[in-house]
């Protein structure tokens, strides 16, 4: 047990954490994005794969309980690193923003996963903890994407999201051991690949509802 919180409580253990739970949120998303595509065969076909999801019970509840835990260690594995990396740094960058590979989604990492955080309990707040007593989980999401502010949030967060994912995605292969000069530019063509499809996958998704509303 002492090698084990010795080993995460270092810099490199606290980048792996990242690294698993991070690889973990995509394979997430992943199935959920499976299932919101339903969205384009009709609200029958969406509420049934709802209905389907929430018949698992308590698997549902032991899948849920999972990401909730992965998500607070990712959350404070990533806010630690965070002052970490701003303690470390006496002098901000000024001339040197782009060097050694730095882009808009590494340099803006800390920032797209707070906005991303509040989105997701922005999103939860409209989706799971409402009445759907009175209403199909299809209407839920329908009328909320009727109101133009949450599309275009919606929208927003999911380019951040896939800034987030581009950076995030081969940077979490480079931690594991995956850097090597053999496979690096083909995951780094994967992770544009992966942003470009969770950030149009889920963003399309929205914008149709509303054409249809």
């Amino acid at each position: 047990m002492t090698w084990l919180i010795r080993t995460f409580g270092s810099s490199i253990g606290k980048k792996l954490l990242m690294a698993i739970t991070g690889l973990s949120f995509i394979g997430f998303l992943c199935a959920h994005l499976t299932g919101n595509l339903t969205l384009y065969m009709g609200g029958t076909t969406f509420n049934a794969y709802a209905e389907k999801l929430h018949s698992l019970g308590p698997i549902l509840t032991v899948f849920e309980f999972g990401l909730l835990a992965l998500a607070l260690i990712h959350v404070t594995t990533g806010i630690i690193l965070f002052v970490q990396n701003l303690r470390a740094r006496s002098v901000p960058y000024e001339n040197d923003r782009r060097a050694g590979g730095r882009t808009l989604s590494s340099v803006t990492m800390p920032y797209t996963g707070f906005i991303i955080l509040a989105f997701v309990i922005f999103h939860l707040i409209n989706f799971s903890f409402v009445d759907k007593t009175q209403r199909t989980i299809f209407e839920i999401v329908s009328s909320a994407f009727a109101n133009p502010v949450y599309l275009i949030v919606y929208v927003f967060v999911m380019i951040v999201v896939a800034l987030h994912i581009r950076h995030g995605f081969w940077s979490a292969f480079q931690t594991i051991g995956a850097n090597h000069p053999k496979y690096m530019p083909a995951i780094m063509v994967l992770s544009i690949i992966a942003s470009l499809i969770f950030g149009f996958g889920f963003g399309l998704l929205p914008i149709y509802l509303w054409s249809i509303g």
